[in-house]
């Protein structure tokens, strides 16, 4: 492993993945953000990366903003919110899928982080919650926002205004995550999950991301005229042909 700071950066095949080494529990501090926003430019600049999973070491996935470290930020203490807050919606808006390996607990900003992800695969061991309540504070990185449209608001709610944490099997049942898969094992059906998506035509991914993440009554046609703009692109025509020819495509990006 390369190490970065504080998050671990390994590639396998197309696939990167990023690890978040800053013990006791890997609390998302000022330079874990600036690291993943590195991981993140240097990942997207690189054609040979297409796509991420982010996982935690030891027994936490992340706890979430450093309170320690929050207290002693001061004056700073606006500008590291914001700086989290927008790499999240990057990772959110970002040309490569990204995939949530949670090992372990996932609270408040480690929460926020899987939310920001496509896709979330977990550990039983894992837990899920927005805690800031009993803080006597608020979520500050999308939380109010991502939590509600992945498990409805009813959930939401509930989740939020008590700041109760949740096991992965209620986090699946609530569609918080997409699969559960024995702690061994996780990273590598991650990585699995990253080789598919890898293999699919990026244009398509960065257009289908793109979609998702915008709303308003003209959503049908922008989805018209993607379609249009991918239709003659090299990888589409790939795509067809492979089809006809009963093999298996091979997207260049183009």
């Amino acid at each position: 492993m390369k190490p970065l700071s504080v998050v671990e950066s390994e590639r396998r095949d197309q696939v990167a993945v990023w690890t978040l080494n800053n013990p006791p529990v890997n609390a998302l501090s000022w330079d874990v953000i600036q690291a993943l926003e590195e991981l993140l430019r240097e990942a997207e600049q690189d054609n040979q990366v297409r796509a991420v999973v982010i996982t935690g070491s030891g027994l936490m996935f992340a706890a979430g903003a450093d309170i320690q470290g929050l207290t002693r930020l001061g004056g700073n203490l606006k500008e590291y919110l914001a700086k989290g807050a927008e790499l999240f919606q990057r990772l959110e808006a970002s040309r490569l899928p990204v995939i949530a390996a949670v090992n372990g607990p996932a609270l408040g900003g480690g929460n926020e982080l899987a939310m920001a992800a496509d896709l979330r695969i977990a550990s039983p061991r894992a837990r899920f919650g927005q805690p800031e309540v009993a803080l006597g504070i608020i979520p500050g990185w999308g939380g109010t926002v991502r939590l509600p449209q992945l498990v409805g608001m009813a959930h939401a709610r509930r989740l939020l205004l008590t700041g109760e944490s949740i096991d992965a099997s209620e986090a699946y049942r609530m569609g918080l995550i997409d699969q559960i898969v024995e702690p061994h094992l996780l990273v590598d059906a991650a990585v699995n999950v990253g080789d598919r998506l890898a293999s699919v035509a990026p244009l398509a991914l960065k257009a289908i991301k793109t979609l998702l993440s915008q709303e308003g009554p003209d959503a049908q046609h922008r989805e018209t005229v993607e379609l249009t703009h991918l239709i003659n692109t090299e990888d589409a025509l790939e795509g067809m042909r492979a089809f006809l020819e009963k093999r298996r495509p091979v997207f260049r990006g183009r």
